[in-house]
């Protein structure tokens, strides 16, 4: 067998010095979405098909790993169908897991409940910069709670933990699904291929006005429902703009974009929005804005879509031009929990992008704060069987102090070995020869 040395395609090996700030940024994820109220919980890996392909996940549901059954029941020879074979898959986020966690554990948990959620997800996806098929997701989630407190407290978790990874001059795009559905309805789009346009406008930043203008044409739509549409955001866009000062001036922090774009599609659509959802919103972004203590703007975004399909209301993304496109995102999903146990439960979760958070620091060549103090212990092969146990004892000592202690056997390249040490942060290093 050809045994080969490199990952599979779009998983990675993480190094040490990586590793570090990875478990430094999940510490930090802990720290502070626990100072928020969040819980943290472990969902399995694997969810049965049905979860994963029930049209929860659009695109997504493309990109699952999907797992064979096992032991006597795969029969590859009367197999006729998919379903003969396949009867689990591996979560391509945390949402579908956490909501069959819910349905599942609802009688052992508060209402509201605030979760939290580290793991590992996986989708078939083409790799490329800060993104990879295997990769770790941290969402916050909020069930039980109807209010838009839910999705401030969010936005002030989110963007605490951004600040103090020093993360400076992002911004927080939002909209609410039901605008998106008002403008639909405005400009005449058959209802049920509302979700279909949305992923097209789900493009305006990839391949412009012109690029979706052309999409949906080509799509098949009714051409005056094409125009009026874009013209809603050719109006929308030529407001793109400045911080209306007043949350800027407020906390010296956060600042507004974008609010005269809501106003005008507000003013445009008219009875085809949904009583209060403007106000609904307008409501979170002022609160969050003022409310902060980090450095951030939050600009109203009428492109931004989400690709998921079970979003009801208010989503959120966070742009940055550091990673040059989004290190996070989410919203509320008000009747995904009601599938599973046929009862609504209003809910609203927000993820960060672990991966490319880690890429940027390590890009940038982040230090660790408060790291304890390093030092080495290189053993000479010809010490003793006493030198060794007094070395160890000290080594020892010194851990119960708070020193990260390694004792090592002295290589034969004794330089190459102390430069390893030092990248390693080991400060300190001791040489012991035999007496």
């Amino acid at each position: 067998m050809d045994l080969k040395k490199k990952p599979t395609t779009g998983m990675r090996d993480i190094l040490p010095q990586e590793m570090e700030v990875r478990e430094y940024v999940l510490q930090m994820i802990r720290d502070t979405y626990r100072s928020y109220g969040f819980t943290q919980i472990e969902t399995p890996c694997v969810e049965p098909i049905g979860n994963l392909t029930g049209g929860h996940g659009g695109e997504n549901e493309k990109l699952i790993f999907k797992i064979l059954k096992r032991g006597e029941k795969l029969k590859l020879a009367e197999a006729q169908e998919e379903a003969d074979l396949v009867d689990g898959g591996l979560r391509f986020d945390l949402t579908i897991p956490l909501v069959r966690y819910y349905a599942n554990n609802q009688d052992k948990l508060p209402s509201p409940f605030k979760a939290m959620q580290l793991g590992n997800v996986w989708r078939a996806d083409r790799p490329q910069r800060g993104r990879f098929r295997q990769f770790m997701q941290c969402d916050i989630d909020v069930l039980g709670e109807a209010s838009n407190i839910a999705e401030i407290e969010l936005i002030l978790a989110m963007t605490t933990l951004l600040g103090k990874l020093d993360f400076k001059d992002f911004t927080i795009r939002i909209n609410d699904r039901r605008i998106l559905k008002g403008i639909a309805k405005y400009c005449g789009f058959s209802e049920d291929r509302y979700d279909d346009v949305f992923i097209v406008l789900d493009k305006m930043d990839k391949i412009g006005a012109d690029g979706v203008r052309e999409e949906l044409l080509g799509s098949g739509y009714d051409e005056s429902s094409v125009e009026k549409c874009m013209s809603i955001f050719d109006d929308a866009s030529s407001d793109d703009g400045e911080s209306d000062g007043s949350a800027e001036a407020e906390t010296g922090k956060a600042c507004l974009v974008g609010m005269d774009r809501l106003k005008k599609i507000v003013d445009t659509v008219g009875t085809d929005l949904e009583d209060g959802v403007a106000a609904n919103l307008i409501d979170i972004i002022e609160v969050a804005a003022g409310a902060s203590a980090t450095e951030f703007k939050i600009k109203f975004d009428p492109t931004l879509v989400r690709g998921m399909s079970y979003y009801t209301g208010p989503i959120f993304e966070i742009a940055m031009d550091e990673y040059g496109g989004s290190v996070g995102g989410g919203g509320r999903y008000d009747t995904m929990v009601g599938r599973f146990l046929g009862t609504e439960t209003p809910a609203v979760g927000f993820s960060i992008g672990f991966e490319r958070i880690s890429m940027l620091l390590m890009e940038r060549g982040y230090s660790l704060p408060d790291v304890p103090e390093k030092k080495a212990f290189l053993i000479d092969k010809k010490c003793s069987d006493e030198q060794i146990r007094e070395v160890i004892t000290k080594a020892n000592d010194l851990r119960r102090s708070g020193v990260i202690v390694t004792v090592d056997r002295m290589k034969k390249n004794k330089k190459f070995q102390k430069d390893q040490l030092t990248l390693q942060g080991f400060s300190a290093i001791e040489e012991i020869f035999a007496d």
